[in-house]
């Protein structure tokens, strides 16, 4: 057997065997989409900003 051919038959095994365990393994509960977590961390960053004592700059100094 060329080598090229044994390289091409241990990948299809392999591939097999990693199949079979995902196959196995318990799915991870379901999350919200990406969009709709970034969406409320941008939405509790602005109610942070919000929030921000009036009189200080963006570094959270006083002013001069």
């Amino acid at each position: 057997m060329h080598s090229a051919d044994i390289h091409l038959t241990l990948h299809h095994l392999r591939a097999g065997d990693l199949r079979a365990e995902a196959a196995q393994t318990v799915s991870p509960v379901p999350r919200e989409p990406i969009r709709a977590r970034v969406g409320w961390i941008l939405v509790d960053l602005g109610l942070h900003l919000v929030r921000r004592p009036a009189g200080h700059d963006a570094a959270g100094a006083l002013p001069a």
